[in-house]
């Protein structure tokens, strides 16, 4: 006897067959019972949950011989036929094939005549965002107000595709993808009605394959059980649907976690030998991490994800990473799979994203360590009072007489015994912004520092919005800020000046309020001027506090030697008696 697939055997026949649409079923019942029932619906919804199915139950309901029912009977003539697709009042249209204009006319022809044999004719359109602009137009009047003995069913995967003028003419219902339980539960019905014997771990796997399609689910499994003879375990739908066991996972991460980069390549080697794919292994690991993230950020983080059928493995595991780390791990993941996309050797990629993860210091699991943490405060805090010691030094030698050009005056206590300028040095050839010695001053501040962590949000956002100002945007780097300013050095000139024209410096201070909560406006400079101010300032610093101190008091003149020394090193220091 001919081998029918599975998801074709076990396609619904009535609302009650179908798994997992509950609100949809409940509401096309009321209707027909309170014969409230639409010319036209609209059925959406990811492959494999129901749409087409629903739309011929729905046709054999509204035309069932002892109906219209909440349920059709399956068993007059009428309901056997519509199920066998002889009847030609109920006709299904594949709008992939039957996309143009004349396909449609011919049926806006044909609409009008009444049904011969059942009591309502029932058109079900199925993929019909393939219709052409010419063909939605043409469907357009008939699907607002067709004869009293037609319905329309349009069915698609992709609504957004479809006119705003054809969704607002039916009655949409959007099918949702079939929960993990759902369709576990189905599964392990059909295989007790098809002799099957699974571990109910095995089907909970091809349950999460299937990413909430029934149809793909119920495939996998007509492919596993003629591949295992009967009885389907675990090890047999990983191997066969080239998948990988969490527990490989596990060792995955120990070893990231651990920057063993040998015990990565090899187990990558391994996966590749087995006939799995780089792609397929950088999605589930980018997802392996995703689930460690919300089982260490969420309590009862199990019940969000579908792919965590061991919370305490996971938890376990989670606990072996900070949060940073994991963030840091997804982003480079996530930025390696959308590279992945056009690369030629995708293997490499996946090695080169595991290594890199590898590579970057564990800087943050350092840093969560309470000796850690003291020790990081005391350094922090030596820097502030240095700092803080350096800019009460440049102040007093302003006040002394030391000039913003690097010209001073013949103080008797303090000169400077470098002959080099104390002024920034800048580059011609571009503009400086005003102000500029605010912009140093401000380039470690908080607000500085929230910018550039949200800056690659900024960068997203200035590509969606215009890929072609983002091709010029994206040479700057932030640098500084300075009241509603954000200062951005550029390092070739071009860049900077295309990036400064009004229409583009508009979509730039546009995305900064929207990304950052507050306007700015966008200030340029080259680089290299930048960097040059920077160094600039410190030379003058260094240099006007190379104190030639003529204390004749040593007890007063040692303290001002031992804190020169310190800030400056032995080497810029100069004592002279």
């Amino acid at each position: 006897m001919e081998h029918i697939a599975l998801y074709r055997a076990w396609r619904p026949q009535s609302f009650q067959d179908m798994v997992g649409q509950q609100h949809i079923i409940q509401t096309l019942q009321n209707a027909i019972r309170e014969q409230r029932v639409s010319h036209a619906y609209l059925f959406s919804g990811p492959r494999g949950t129901g749409k087409t199915s629903a739309a011929k139950i729905l046709a054999k309901a509204v035309n069932c011989e002892r109906g219209p029912a909440a349920e059709p009977c399956n068993e007059c003539e009428a309901c056997k036929r519509i199920t066998a697709g002889a009847v030609m009042d109920v006709l299904e249209i594949d709008a992939a094939s039957n996309r143009g204009v004349e396909e449609i006319r011919d049926l806006r022809e044909k609409v009008k005549y009444a049904p011969t044999e059942v009591r309502q004719k029932v058109y079900i359109i199925d993929e019909v965002h393939m219709l052409t602009t010419e063909a939605f137009n043409a469907l357009l009047k008939t699907l607002e107000e067709p004869p009293p003995h037609v319905m329309f069913i349009l069915a698609t995967t992709e609504p957004h595709r479809l006119p705003a003028t054809i969704v607002s003419r039916c009655q949409r219902f959007d099918f949702h993808r079939v929960s993990l339980e759902e369709q576990t539960e189905r599964l392990s019905l059909i295989c007790s009605q098809e002799g099957i014997t699974a571990d109910e771990d095995a089907l909970q796997y091809i349950a999460r394959l299937s990413d909430g399609g029934m149809r793909d689910a119920l495939s996998i499994l007509d492919q596993i059980s003629s591949f295992t003879g009967g009885h389907i375990s675990y090890e047999q739908v990983v191997n066969m649907t080239g998948g990988i066991p969490s527990e490989q996972f596990a060792q995955l991460a120990s070893a990231l976690k651990q920057g063993n980069a040998g015990q990565v390549l090899q187990m990558i080697e391994g996966f590749m030998e087995e006939g799995k794919s780089a792609d397929k292994c950088m999605e589930n690991l980018l997802y392996y991490f995703r689930d460690l993230l919300m089982i260490k950020m969420v309590p009862n983080a199990d019940k969000l994800t579908e792919r965590v059928l061991n919370p305490d493995h996971f938890e376990q595991m989670a606990k072996g990473f900070t949060r940073d780390e994991l963030f840091r791990i997804i982003d480079i993941l996530n930025h390696y799979q959308t590279e992945m996309k056009y690369a030629a050797q995708p293997q490499a990629l996946f090695e080169v994203a595991l290594l890199k993860i590898c590579s970057v210091p564990q800087s943050t699991e350092a840093a969560s360590q309470p000796g850690a943490k003291v020790a990081e405060a005391s350094e922090v805090k030596q820097l502030k009072q240095q700092l803080a010691a350096l800019e009460k030094k440049l102040e007093q030698l302003l006040q002394s007489g030391v000039s913003v050009n690097g010209t001073k005056d013949t103080s008797p206590s303090v000169r400077s015994s470098g002959s080099r300028s104390a002024a920034p040095r800048v580059s011609s050839k571009s503009k400086i912004p005003s102000h500029l010695d605010q912009y140093i001053a401000h380039k470690d501040s908080e607000e500085f520092v929230s910018i550039q962590k949200a800056w690659s949000k900024v960068l997203q956002r200035v590509k969606e919005v215009k890929v072609t100002i983002h091709a010029w945007f994206v040479d700057g780097e932030p640098v500084s800020v300075n009241g509603d300013n954000i200062l951005v050095a550029f390092k070739n000139n071009i860049h900077r000046e295309t990036t400064e024209k009004a229409a583009n410096k508009q979509v730039i201070e546009r995305v900064f309020e929207e990304q950052l909560g507050k306007p700015y406006q966008l200030v340029t400079m080259m680089l290299k001027d930048w960097n040059d101010s920077i160094e600039g300032k410190a030379e003058a610093a260094a240099e006007e506090l190379t104190l030639e101190l003529e204390h004749e008091d040593s007890k007063n003149k040692q303290p001002w030697i031992d804190e020169a020394i310190q800030l400056f090193g032995e080497d810029l220091v100069v004592i002279k008696e």
